[in-house]
């Protein structure tokens, strides 16, 4: 069975629902909990961190926004779902680096998403992932 490597604009969109569906609540949920309806207060960001790296493995790579359009996180060329040693490294390790570059390698991996053949962005590498259609 061929699986098709997801592009840029898929993922940009899976990205964008989670915001929604998930960011949002977390926001106001923290806001309720701290009193504080910023959207860097840590709590929101602990918790969307722990929906990133724990929904993916007990839901079979998927988050809700990427279920929505159709696709994937596996391991890179099978078709095993992540595991949480794999979603901790392409979650925090990842974001540790894009951090540490200041955003730049955030900006390399939409460039690496859309013109490489692999589709595999700076995280996915660290991981030993791919995001493919479901």
């Amino acid at each position: 069975m061929i699986l098709y490597k997801a592009g840029f604009w898929i993922r940009l969109g899976a990205s964008f629902l989670d915001g929604l569906i998930i960011g949002i609540p977390l926001v106001i949920i923290a806001g309720v909990l701290t009193g504080n309806y910023d959207t860097d207060e840590p709590i929101a960001k602990i918790l969307s961190a722990l929906y990133s790296i724990l929904l993916p493995v007990y839901w079979y790579g998927r988050t809700i926004g990427k279920r929505i359009c159709g696709i994937r996180i596996q391991i890179y060329d099978t078709q095993e779902s992540p595991k949480i040693t794999t979603m901790l490294m392409r979650v925090l390790v990842a974001g540790i680096v894009y951090a540490l570059t200041l955003g730049i390698g955030v900006i390399v991996s939409m460039f690496m998403v859309g013109m490489r053949e692999d589709r595999r962005a700076i995280h996915d590498f660290i991981a030993g992932t791919e995001v493919v259609w479901d």
